[in-house]
């Protein structure tokens, strides 16, 4: 892909309200999803990116550095930035299905409904779906148990463009998750996790007492190209944890 290809995949993305930095990170992840830039390819060097976008080094060099540690490209002194070769997800990144996690463990699930709506987008859930502010998306809120502990609060902004018939959906009996996978097959995913306190409302409808520290997932998934849909996971902390799998080589 020569620097006129990649001037002009930047300026279609418009300068929007997210930073250069980021805008420039997407633009690449996209291209490697689609297949565009394949295993092990060597992707355009620093300078090459400073010259044909009119970005300042500082700032190609921030999206690099966090494709990397996102695990899509690998980063050699002195050699260039590759795209990195995809391996399997341990459980503690994968996006799975919480009702099938249950079911292996050998219990029960089950999932209430709180809310299923059309609402229009604030600039928060505008930025995370990458739709314009103000235009309709659609929002889930979902508790889920284990053998009648609540154990996950789903609270889900979906892209209509993606999944038009999802407000359509019983959430009793397949999961948000389920549903989507299998009308936008899951290319990508992009998550945050860190310990937060519960608003009131989140620890009624967790079943907590107190103020019980949680555990939160922020997830973003992308389809080929397209944004999915934007979730925040909170759990108790007292009733779930993220375990995962490493090799002494990628410590």
């Amino acid at each position: 892909m020569d620097e006129v290809d990649i001037a002009s995949l930047y300026r279609a993305r418009g300068s929007g309200s997210a930073p250069a930095y980021q805008r420039v990170k997407d633009m690449i992840a996209e291209q490697i999803v689609a297949g565009r830039w394949r295993e092990g390819e060597l992707l355009p060097s620093e300078n090459q990116l400073v010259g044909a976008l009119g970005l300042s080094r500082m700032t190609i060099n921030r999206a690099l550095r966090e494709l990397s540690a996102d695990g899509l490209v690998v980063r050699t002194t002195g050699v260039g930035t590759f795209v990195a070769e995809r391996k399997v997800s341990s459980a503690l990144v994968e996006v799975r299905n919480i009702a099938d996690e249950i079911e292996e463990r050998g219990h029960r699930h089950r999932a209430e409904v709180v809310s299923l709506e059309e609402r229009a987008a604030d600039s928060v859930i505008a930025q995370d779906l990458g739709v314009a502010e103000g235009s309709p998306v659609f929002h889930s809120k979902l508790v889920h148990f284990e053998d009648g502990l609540p154990i996950q609060l789903e609270d889900r902004f979906v892209n209509p463009a993606v999944a038009p018939h999802y407000l359509e959906q019983d959430f009793t009996t397949t999961t948000p998750n389920t549903y989507l996978v299998s009308v936008a097959p899951l290319g990508r995913g992009e998550h945050v996790v860190e310990a937060v306190l519960p608003t009131p409302d989140e620890s009624v409808l967790l079943g907590l007492t107190g103020s019980e520290p949680c555990l939160l997932i922020r997830r973003r998934t992308w389809s080929q190209d397209r944004l999915v849909s934007s979730v925040r996971l909170l759990h108790p902390g007292s009733r779930y944890r993220l375990a995962g799998t490493f090799d002494a080589q990628s410590s």
